[in-house]
Protein backbone atom coordinates (compact mmCIF):
# COMPACT_ATOMS: atom_id res chain seq x y z
CA UNK A 1 0.00 0.00 0.00
CA UNK A 2 0.91 3.18 -1.03
CA UNK A 3 2.24 5.41 1.75
CA UNK A 4 1.74 8.60 2.93
CA UNK A 5 3.53 12.22 1.15
CA UNK A 6 3.63 13.01 5.38
CA UNK A 7 5.22 9.82 6.18
CA UNK A 8 7.71 9.23 3.36
CA UNK A 9 8.84 13.17 4.38
CA UNK A 10 9.11 11.95 7.59
CA UNK A 11 11.39 9.19 7.49
CA UNK A 12 13.77 11.71 5.24
CA UNK A 13 13.89 13.95 8.32
CA UNK A 14 17.64 14.75 9.43
CA UNK A 15 19.10 13.51 12.85
CA UNK A 16 17.65 16.52 14.50
CA UNK A 17 14.30 16.28 14.04
CA UNK A 18 11.67 14.02 15.51
CA UNK A 19 10.52 11.09 13.65
CA UNK A 20 7.40 10.26 13.20
CA UNK A 21 6.18 6.61 14.60
CA UNK A 22 4.91 4.58 11.80
CA UNK A 23 1.87 2.41 13.43
CA UNK A 24 2.87 -1.58 13.75
CA UNK A 25 1.84 -3.41 10.99
CA UNK A 26 -1.19 -5.72 11.67
CA UNK A 27 -0.17 -9.28 12.72
CA UNK A 28 -0.09 -12.21 9.79
CA UNK A 29 -2.96 -14.17 9.56
CA UNK A 30 -2.31 -17.76 11.05
CA UNK A 31 -4.74 -20.56 10.39
CA UNK A 32 -7.94 -20.52 8.63
CA UNK A 33 -10.49 -22.71 10.28
CA UNK A 34 -14.14 -23.35 9.07
CA UNK A 35 -15.86 -22.26 11.67
CA UNK A 36 -14.47 -20.12 15.27
CA UNK A 37 -16.88 -20.42 17.91
CA UNK A 38 -16.50 -17.46 20.68
CA UNK A 39 -17.55 -18.52 24.23
CA UNK A 40 -17.81 -22.41 25.08
CA UNK A 41 -20.53 -23.18 27.36
CA UNK A 42 -23.52 -25.26 26.50
CA UNK A 43 -24.04 -24.15 22.98
CA UNK A 44 -20.79 -22.81 22.04
CA UNK A 45 -19.35 -26.75 22.48
CA UNK A 46 -22.73 -28.31 21.22
CA UNK A 47 -22.11 -26.86 17.88
CA UNK A 48 -18.65 -27.87 17.96
CA UNK A 49 -19.58 -31.26 18.58
CA UNK A 50 -22.18 -31.32 15.11
CA UNK A 51 -19.63 -29.34 13.12
CA UNK A 52 -16.40 -31.66 13.97
CA UNK A 53 -18.04 -34.75 13.37
CA UNK A 54 -18.78 -33.32 10.10
CA UNK A 55 -15.18 -33.12 9.64
CA UNK A 56 -15.06 -28.83 10.01
CA UNK A 57 -11.80 -27.40 11.56
CA UNK A 58 -13.70 -25.57 14.43
CA UNK A 59 -11.87 -23.13 16.70
CA UNK A 60 -13.90 -22.86 20.17
CA UNK A 61 -12.39 -19.70 22.10
CA UNK A 62 -13.53 -19.30 25.96
CA UNK A 63 -12.40 -17.34 28.48
CA UNK A 64 -13.66 -19.79 31.58
CA UNK A 65 -15.90 -17.41 33.12
CA UNK A 66 -19.36 -18.82 32.84
CA UNK A 67 -22.75 -16.83 33.90
CA UNK A 68 -23.79 -19.76 35.72
CA UNK A 69 -20.27 -20.26 37.71
CA UNK A 70 -21.94 -19.39 41.29
CA UNK A 71 -24.26 -22.24 40.78
CA UNK A 72 -24.00 -25.07 42.97
CA UNK A 73 -26.06 -27.27 40.89
CA UNK A 74 -28.05 -26.81 37.39
CA UNK A 75 -31.35 -28.59 36.77
CA UNK A 76 -33.78 -28.95 34.42
CA UNK A 77 -31.29 -30.92 31.67
CA UNK A 78 -32.66 -34.60 31.00
CA UNK A 79 -29.99 -36.97 31.62
CA UNK A 80 -27.44 -34.28 33.91
CA UNK A 81 -30.29 -33.11 35.99
CA UNK A 82 -28.54 -31.96 39.32
CA UNK A 83 -25.11 -31.54 37.87
CA UNK A 84 -22.70 -28.69 38.78
CA UNK A 85 -21.65 -26.51 35.60
CA UNK A 86 -18.15 -27.51 36.25
CA UNK A 87 -18.62 -30.94 36.33
CA UNK A 88 -20.55 -30.41 33.58
CA UNK A 89 -18.27 -28.22 31.80
CA UNK A 90 -15.64 -30.26 32.02
CA UNK A 91 -17.40 -33.72 30.89
CA UNK A 92 -18.06 -32.12 27.47
CA UNK A 93 -14.75 -30.81 26.69
CA UNK A 94 -13.56 -34.39 27.93
CA UNK A 95 -16.09 -35.70 25.23
CA UNK A 96 -14.47 -33.06 22.39
CA UNK A 97 -10.99 -33.90 22.96
CA UNK A 98 -11.43 -36.81 20.49
CA UNK A 99 -12.12 -34.81 17.48
CA UNK A 100 -9.21 -33.56 16.01
CA UNK A 101 -11.34 -31.32 14.23
CA UNK A 102 -11.86 -28.91 17.20
CA UNK A 103 -9.80 -26.86 18.76
CA UNK A 104 -10.07 -25.75 22.39
CA UNK A 105 -8.33 -22.56 23.54
CA UNK A 106 -8.25 -20.34 26.50
CA UNK A 107 -8.30 -17.33 25.12
CA UNK A 108 -10.44 -13.95 24.33
CA UNK A 109 -11.65 -12.88 20.98
CA UNK A 110 -10.88 -9.16 21.27
CA UNK A 111 -12.03 -8.06 17.94
CA UNK A 112 -13.74 -8.94 14.58
CA UNK A 113 -13.99 -7.91 10.91
CA UNK A 114 -15.66 -9.47 7.58
CA UNK A 115 -13.96 -9.48 4.77
CA UNK A 116 -14.88 -11.47 1.14
CA UNK A 117 -13.50 -14.28 1.96
CA UNK A 118 -15.19 -14.60 5.78
CA UNK A 119 -13.93 -13.61 8.77
CA UNK A 120 -10.58 -12.37 10.72
CA UNK A 121 -11.28 -12.45 14.73
CA UNK A 122 -7.79 -10.92 16.86
CA UNK A 123 -7.16 -12.71 19.74
CA UNK A 124 -5.52 -11.25 23.36
CA UNK A 125 -3.08 -12.77 22.50
CA UNK A 126 -2.51 -10.30 19.48
CA UNK A 127 -3.02 -13.24 17.34
CA UNK A 128 -5.06 -13.15 14.10
CA UNK A 129 -7.33 -16.53 12.55
CA UNK A 130 -9.43 -16.24 9.41
CA UNK A 131 -12.40 -18.31 9.52
CA UNK A 132 -15.15 -18.70 7.04
CA UNK A 133 -17.99 -18.73 9.49
CA UNK A 134 -18.38 -17.18 13.06
CA UNK A 135 -20.39 -18.21 16.12
CA UNK A 136 -21.19 -16.04 18.57
CA UNK A 137 -22.19 -18.38 21.82
CA UNK A 138 -20.68 -15.48 24.22
CA UNK A 139 -23.96 -15.13 26.22
CA UNK A 140 -25.36 -12.76 28.61
CA UNK A 141 -24.14 -10.94 31.97
CA UNK A 142 -26.05 -10.80 34.79
CA UNK A 143 -26.59 -6.93 36.72
CA UNK A 144 -26.98 -7.97 40.02
CA UNK A 145 -29.52 -5.81 42.21
CA UNK A 146 -27.88 -3.73 44.79
CA UNK A 147 -28.29 -5.25 47.85
CA UNK A 148 -26.21 -5.87 50.83
CA UNK A 149 -24.70 -8.78 51.09
CA UNK A 150 -26.33 -10.52 48.30
CA UNK A 151 -22.73 -12.11 46.67
CA UNK A 152 -22.71 -14.28 50.22
CA UNK A 153 -26.14 -16.06 48.93
CA UNK A 154 -26.15 -15.53 45.19
CA UNK A 155 -26.19 -19.05 43.44
CA UNK A 156 -27.21 -20.74 46.60
CA UNK A 157 -30.26 -19.28 48.33
CA UNK A 158 -30.29 -16.42 46.09
CA UNK A 159 -31.49 -17.24 42.45
CA UNK A 160 -32.80 -15.57 39.29
CA UNK A 161 -34.32 -18.61 37.44
CA UNK A 162 -37.53 -20.39 39.24
CA UNK A 163 -36.98 -23.33 36.85
CA UNK A 164 -33.33 -24.03 37.49
CA UNK A 165 -34.00 -23.53 41.39
CA UNK A 166 -37.79 -23.30 42.23
CA UNK A 167 -38.19 -27.16 43.03
CA UNK A 168 -35.12 -26.89 45.57
CA UNK A 169 -37.40 -24.71 47.68
CA UNK A 170 -40.89 -25.88 47.56
CA UNK A 171 -42.66 -24.60 50.63
CA UNK A 172 -40.02 -22.31 51.60
CA UNK A 173 -40.75 -18.77 52.51
CA UNK A 174 -39.69 -16.98 49.49
CA UNK A 175 -38.72 -12.95 49.36
CA UNK A 176 -38.59 -11.27 45.46
CA UNK A 177 -36.64 -8.53 45.70
CA UNK A 178 -37.19 -5.96 43.04
CA UNK A 179 -39.55 -2.95 42.30
CA UNK A 180 -40.14 -3.20 38.23
CA UNK A 181 -43.21 -5.21 36.96
CA UNK A 182 -40.34 -8.17 35.96
CA UNK A 183 -40.20 -8.81 39.55
CA UNK A 184 -44.10 -8.10 40.59
CA UNK A 185 -44.66 -10.95 37.46
CA UNK A 186 -42.14 -13.35 38.86
CA UNK A 187 -43.73 -12.80 42.56
CA UNK A 188 -46.39 -14.24 40.91
CA UNK A 189 -45.20 -16.76 39.70
CA UNK A 190 -42.82 -18.18 42.58
CA UNK A 191 -46.52 -19.26 43.49
CA UNK A 192 -46.01 -22.31 41.79
CA UNK A 193 -43.75 -23.21 44.12
CA UNK A 194 -44.52 -21.30 47.85
CA UNK A 195 -47.82 -20.18 48.84
CA UNK A 196 -45.65 -17.80 50.90
CA UNK A 197 -44.25 -14.88 48.44
CA UNK A 198 -43.40 -11.85 49.83
CA UNK A 199 -42.34 -8.90 47.11
CA UNK A 200 -40.23 -6.84 48.87
CA UNK A 201 -39.75 -3.45 46.40
CA UNK A 202 -36.76 -1.86 47.87
CA UNK A 203 -38.50 1.49 47.16
CA UNK A 204 -42.10 2.03 45.35
CA UNK A 205 -43.07 -0.03 43.05
CA UNK A 206 -43.47 0.32 39.39
CA UNK A 207 -45.91 -2.23 38.01
CA UNK A 208 -49.39 -2.54 36.33
CA UNK A 209 -52.85 -2.41 37.68
CA UNK A 210 -53.53 -5.81 36.57
CA UNK A 211 -50.12 -7.21 38.72
CA UNK A 212 -51.13 -5.45 42.03
CA UNK A 213 -54.41 -6.95 41.66
CA UNK A 214 -53.27 -10.62 40.87
CA UNK A 215 -50.95 -10.60 43.74
CA UNK A 216 -53.69 -9.07 46.38
CA UNK A 217 -56.02 -11.57 44.98
CA UNK A 218 -53.36 -14.44 45.44
CA UNK A 219 -51.98 -13.58 48.63
CA UNK A 220 -48.54 -11.75 47.53
CA UNK A 221 -47.66 -9.34 50.09
CA UNK A 222 -45.78 -6.01 48.89
CA UNK A 223 -43.78 -4.30 51.42
CA UNK A 224 -41.95 -1.31 49.75
CA UNK A 225 -39.93 -0.11 52.63
CA UNK A 226 -35.91 0.49 51.55
CA UNK A 227 -34.12 -2.56 51.96
CA UNK A 228 -30.79 -2.35 54.67
CA UNK A 229 -28.80 -5.80 53.85
CA UNK A 230 -30.03 -9.35 53.61
CA UNK A 231 -28.64 -11.41 56.65
CA UNK A 232 -27.82 -15.14 57.22
CA UNK A 233 -25.53 -17.69 58.02
CA UNK A 234 -22.86 -18.42 55.53
CA UNK A 235 -24.37 -19.77 52.35
CA UNK A 236 -27.89 -19.99 53.97
CA UNK A 237 -30.04 -16.68 54.55
CA UNK A 238 -32.55 -16.18 57.24
CA UNK A 239 -33.90 -12.69 55.93
CA UNK A 240 -34.32 -9.40 54.93
CA UNK A 241 -33.04 -6.03 57.42
CA UNK A 242 -35.35 -3.29 56.50
CA UNK A 243 -33.67 0.46 56.78
CA UNK A 244 -36.69 1.03 59.59
CA UNK A 245 -34.87 -2.47 61.56
CA UNK A 246 -37.63 -4.74 60.92
CA UNK A 247 -36.92 -7.98 59.98
CA UNK A 248 -38.42 -10.67 57.56
CA UNK A 249 -37.50 -14.07 58.12
CA UNK A 250 -37.35 -15.55 54.36
CA UNK A 251 -34.88 -18.53 53.45
CA UNK A 252 -34.42 -17.81 49.82
CA UNK A 253 -34.49 -15.00 47.49
CA UNK A 254 -35.27 -14.70 43.86
CA UNK A 255 -34.46 -11.62 41.73
CA UNK A 256 -34.89 -10.70 38.30
CA UNK A 257 -31.85 -9.53 36.73
CA UNK A 258 -30.75 -6.82 34.33
CA UNK A 259 -28.80 -8.05 31.73
CA UNK A 260 -26.01 -7.36 29.15
CA UNK A 261 -24.38 -9.11 26.34
CA UNK A 262 -21.37 -10.47 27.47
CA UNK A 263 -19.22 -9.53 24.46
CA UNK A 264 -19.34 -6.87 21.91
CA UNK A 265 -18.30 -8.73 18.80
CA UNK A 266 -21.96 -8.42 17.79
CA UNK A 267 -22.37 -4.76 17.92
CA UNK A 268 -18.68 -4.52 16.58
CA UNK A 269 -19.70 -6.32 13.17
CA UNK A 270 -23.12 -4.31 12.72
CA UNK A 271 -25.71 -7.11 14.14
CA UNK A 272 -29.40 -6.11 14.70
CA UNK A 273 -30.89 -6.42 18.50
CA UNK A 274 -34.35 -6.77 19.75
CA UNK A 275 -35.89 -3.90 21.55
CA UNK A 276 -37.10 -5.61 24.55
CA UNK A 277 -34.38 -8.18 25.38
CA UNK A 278 -31.31 -6.55 23.79
CA UNK A 279 -30.59 -10.33 22.47
CA UNK A 280 -28.82 -10.60 18.93
CA UNK A 281 -31.77 -10.87 16.15
CA UNK A 282 -31.46 -14.27 14.07
CA UNK A 283 -33.33 -15.93 11.46
CA UNK A 284 -35.40 -19.44 11.61
CA UNK A 285 -31.54 -20.39 11.07
CA UNK A 286 -29.72 -18.41 13.58
CA UNK A 287 -28.56 -16.31 11.31
CA UNK A 288 -27.91 -13.02 12.07
CA UNK A 289 -27.87 -10.35 9.12
CA UNK A 290 -24.36 -10.50 8.42
CA UNK A 291 -23.78 -13.34 6.29
CA UNK A 292 -22.08 -16.12 7.95
CA UNK A 293 -22.34 -14.92 11.13
CA UNK A 294 -24.44 -16.82 13.69
CA UNK A 295 -25.25 -16.81 17.09
CA UNK A 296 -26.87 -18.98 19.78
CA UNK A 297 -27.72 -19.59 23.03
CA UNK A 298 -28.81 -17.03 25.77
CA UNK A 299 -27.04 -14.13 23.35
CA UNK A 300 -29.92 -14.41 21.11
CA UNK A 301 -32.43 -16.48 22.83
CA UNK A 302 -35.17 -15.50 25.34
CA UNK A 303 -35.13 -18.77 27.63
CA UNK A 304 -32.36 -18.87 29.16
CA UNK A 305 -31.85 -22.74 29.97
CA UNK A 306 -28.78 -24.67 29.85
CA UNK A 307 -30.68 -27.69 27.92
CA UNK A 308 -31.94 -24.87 25.28
CA UNK A 309 -28.64 -23.66 24.83
CA UNK A 310 -27.18 -26.60 23.98
CA UNK A 311 -29.81 -27.32 21.44
CA UNK A 312 -29.37 -24.30 19.77
CA UNK A 313 -26.16 -24.70 19.60
CA UNK A 314 -26.87 -28.06 17.80
CA UNK A 315 -29.24 -26.44 15.26
CA UNK A 316 -26.63 -23.40 14.43
CA UNK A 317 -24.32 -26.25 13.85
CA UNK A 318 -26.54 -28.25 11.15
CA UNK A 319 -27.47 -24.91 9.61
CA UNK A 320 -23.58 -23.64 9.35
CA UNK A 321 -22.84 -27.03 7.96
CA UNK A 322 -25.17 -26.88 5.48
CA UNK A 323 -24.17 -23.64 4.17
CA UNK A 324 -20.91 -24.73 4.08
CA UNK A 325 -21.99 -28.02 1.92
CA UNK A 326 -23.38 -24.92 -0.61
CA UNK A 327 -20.65 -23.09 -0.87
CA UNK A 328 -18.20 -26.40 -1.22
CA UNK A 329 -20.70 -27.67 -3.97
CA UNK A 330 -20.40 -24.63 -5.84
CA UNK A 331 -16.93 -24.19 -5.79
CA UNK A 332 -15.96 -28.15 -5.79
CA UNK A 333 -14.43 -28.10 -3.02
CA UNK A 334 -16.69 -31.00 -1.25
CA UNK A 335 -15.12 -33.34 -3.41
CA UNK A 336 -11.56 -32.57 -1.90
CA UNK A 337 -12.87 -32.58 1.72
Amino acid sequence: MPRSKRSMQTERAGPTETKERLPDPAPAMTKTYDAIIVGGGPAGLSAALVLGRCLRKVLVCDVGNPRNAPARIFNGYLSRDGSTPGEFLQISRDQLRRYDTVELRKAKVESAVRGDEGFAVTLDTAERIASRLLLIATGLVDELPDLENLKQFYGKTAHNCPYCDGWEHRGEPIVVAGGSQDAADLAIEMLLWSKDVVLCTNGPLECNAKAREQMKRCGVRVIETFIARLEGEGAELKGVRFSDGRFLPRTVLFFSPGQHQRSSLAEQLGCKFCDEDGCIQCDEKAATCIPGLYAAGNASRGVQLVIAAAAEGTLDAVAMNNLLVEEDAVSGELSKH
